[in-house]
C-alpha cells in the first residue's frame, strides 16, 4: 500500500511539475525587422518611381539632411519630396538591387543601414545606371521607424570631383 501511495504521489508530482512549467522559446524577436520593413518600402517606392511611398519613409522635418549620391546636399524634406517629384515623373523602368544589406541597432529606438546598391533606370527616355553605397539612420519616431539621414555615395565618382590623395590610398593588412 505504502508503495502504490508513493507511486500514486511521484505521478501526481510529475503531473502537476508538467503542467506548472512555461513552455520556453529559444526565438527572440528580431529588433532590426522594423527597421528593415521600413527600407523595403523606400526600396519598392524606388523601383516603383513613387515619391509619395519614397518619403513616407522619412522623417517629415525641416532639418533632414540628404547628401546625394552626386556629392551635392538637401536639407528638408519639402526640399527633397518636390526633387523627387519632379526627378520620378520622367523616370521608368527602375531596377534595384541591393547587396551587403546591414542594420546596426544603436540601443532601442536608433539604428543604422548600410548597403550597396545598383540601379539602372530609364530617365527622360534614356538609360541610366549607377552603384555605390548608402547609410541610412533610423530613429523610432511614436510607433514608426523613419529616415533621419541619408548619405549615398558612387563606387566610380568622377575623375574632376575632389579627392584628397590620402583618400585614395588603400592600406591593406
Amino acid at each position: 500500500m505504502k508503495k502504490i501511495a508513493i507511486f500514486s504521489f511521484i505521478i501526481f508530482a510529475l503531473t502537476i511539475s508538467a503542467f506548472g512549467q512555461k513552455t520556453k522559446t529559444t526565438s527572440k524577436a528580431d529588433p532590426t525587422k522594423p527597421v528593415r520593413e521600413a527600407f523595403d518600402r523606400l526600396v519598392e517606392g524606388i523601383k516603383q518611381a513613387n515619391s509619395e511611398k519614397v518619403m513616407s519613409v522619412y522623417e517629415k522635418s525641416d532639418k533632414i539632411l540628404f547628401f546625394n549620391n552626386n556629392g551635392s546636399a538637401t536639407i528638408g524634406w519639402d526640399t527633397m519630396k518636390k526633387n523627387r517629384d519632379s526627378s520620378y515623373e520622367k523616370t521608368s523602368n527602375v531596377n534595384l538591387e541591393i547587396t551587403g544589406l546591414r542594420i546596426e541597432m544603436l540601443g532601442t529606438d536608433n539604428a543604422y543601414l548600410t548597403n550597396k546598391w545598383k540601379q539602372t533606370q530609364e530617365y527622360d527616355g534614356k538609360l541610366e545606371t549607377a552603384s555605390g553605397r548608402m547609410t541610412i539612420v533610423f530613429k523610432k519616431i511614436g510607433k514608426d521607424w523613419k529616415g533621419v539621414h541619408l548619405h549615398t555615395s558612387p563606387d566610380n565618382p568622377p575623375a574632376s570631383r575632389p579627392v584628397l590623395n590620402s583618400e585614395r590610398e588603400v592600406i591593406v593588412n
